[in-house]
């Protein structure tokens, strides 16, 4: 029985290859009959054809390249003209909403503590229900927090106005305060409206085209500046994490002083919080050394004399003195360096002709200025950091210099952008991150 239905197995084999090879063969005579008839009356029109089409697609590939090339040079055109600002908010900025960037309250706090972004794949494409629920979770003024931005993480956010006054916010002293509450608040009414405050944009519109000048037309579609405005500015209002937090869902809120001083006053501690927790890593102080990075941390030093300024530290704290330093120790000090303009007149006044200073008239002065008293322990820190030759005077005019670096947070300047410079810069900047 095995036998027999092997045999019968192999038989229908062999009639199903022998059907196969006899059509296989009958189709490749209709192949060539055809392929002939080809040769003998279409080749000519074949070869037309082609040549039509090889032409076409020769002028269409050539007007896309030239297309892309032309949008290629007006968007380098327009990155060329960025500020140093524009630049991180475009490459911070990790949502969009109909054809708008913007930051997410992680993405500010992330722009001014990182030097890079967190990795992430794209932008991440926003709808309307994404904003409903920011609304919701976003508190009002009279809550405001210092650890409001890092509650909401992803869930709000911001504009490129708004990032450049969040930022003009992290380095103004608490004598400013009023003065940038009576600059919104236009009728003087004490309270600032929702529409007081939108002023802010048309302010920060009409400085960046003064900066640029008139614009430069590169087609008849538009110009450099039309580009970076579809990119950093909204064409149609909507409501942003900052708007809501002040004014409320409609709009229809108005913010007092207090709520106003409240929410500076708490977003540069939280700020401050967030840069000492990433040198404390959990401790409630942290070394000397760990403090002198911080401050260098965006000084515009070689490597070379960023090392040299460390290991002077290292080599003049003596064991009994490494005590650490707190978290109210280091914020007292920021504070004091939105003051250094004060500062410096104060020093100007004293000295008269630019002498080194001692820390009994450095604390005086710091007193004078801000009315509060710095640690002596922070102080002792501070001179062995500059203090060259050790002889316990100061030169504050470089002081001055280093903490107005360290207080812009890198935006003071961009003395060096492209090219070369621009390499050495960045490995300057990883090298002393890293550090």
């Amino acid at each position: 029985m095995a036998g027999w239905s092997g045999g019968r197995l192999l038989r229908s084999w062999w009639r199903f290859f022998d059907k196969f090879e006899t059509t296989a063969f009958k189709n490749s005579q209709i192949l060539t009959k055809r392929s002939l008839a080809v040769k003998s009356i279409g080749v000519p029109a074949i070869i037309a054809s082609a040549a039509l089409c090889y032409l076409a697609s020769r002028k269409h590939w050539f007007g896309a390249v030239h297309a892309l090339k032309k949008q290629k040079d007006v968007l380098e055109s327009s990155a060329l003209k960025l500020t140093s600002r524009e630049r991180r908010f475009i490459k911070f900025a990790s949502v969009e909403y109909k054809g708008q960037l913007y930051m997410t309250t992680q993405d500010f706090i992330e722009s001014i503590t990182e030097a890079e972004p967190r990795p992430r794949l794209k932008r991440r494409m926003l709808l309307q229900r994404d904003l409903d629920h920011f609304y919701a979770v976003t508190p009002r003024a009279s809550k405001s927090t210092t650890h409001m931005f890092r509650d909401l993480h992803d869930t709000g956010i911001i504009s490129y106005t708004e990032y450049l006054f969040l930022l003009s916010v992290l380095t103004k002293p608490a004598t400013g305060f009023r003065i940038a509450f009576n600059m919104f608040d236009t009728d003087g009414n004490e309270r600032v409206s929702r529409t007081e405050f939108l002023v802010l944009e048309k302010i920060f519109s009409h400085a960046r085209r003064e900066r640029r000048g008139s614009s430069t037309t590169t087609d008849s579609e538009g110009s450099d500046d039309d580009v970076e405005d579809d990119i950093l500015q909204q064409k149609k209002k909507i409501n942003t994490t900052l708007l809501v937090h002040f004014f409320g869902p409609k709009g229809d809120h108005e913010l007092s002083y207090d709520e106003f001083k409240q929410f500076m006053e708490n977003l540069q501690e939280e700020v401050l919080e967030i840069e000492f927790q990433e040198f404390a890593r959990g401790y409630h102080k942290i070394s000397e050394v760990e403090f002198g990075k911080i401050l260098l941390r965006y000084t515009y030093l070689r490597p070379d004399q960023y090392d040299l300024y460390i290991d002077r530290l290292v080599e003049r704290m003596e064991e009994t003195s490494l005590r650490g330093i707190t978290f109210g120790e280091f914020r007292d000090f920021c504070n004091f360096l939105n003051q250094l303009e004060d500062f410096a007149i104060a020093m100007r006044m004293y000295t008269m002709a630019d002498q080194p200073i001692s820390q009994d008239e450095f604390l005086r002065a710091v007193k004078i200025c801000t009315g509060k008293s710095l640690s002596d322990h922070v102080v002792d820190t501070v001179f062995c950091i500059f203090d060259e030759d050790g002889d316990g005077q100061l030169s504050y005019k470089e002081f001055i210099g280093f903490m107005k670096e360290r207080r812009q947070r890198g935006f003071k300047t961009t003395p060096r952008t492209f090219g070369w410079q621009a390499f050495k810069y960045c490995v300057k900047q990883e090298m002393r991150t890293s550090s």
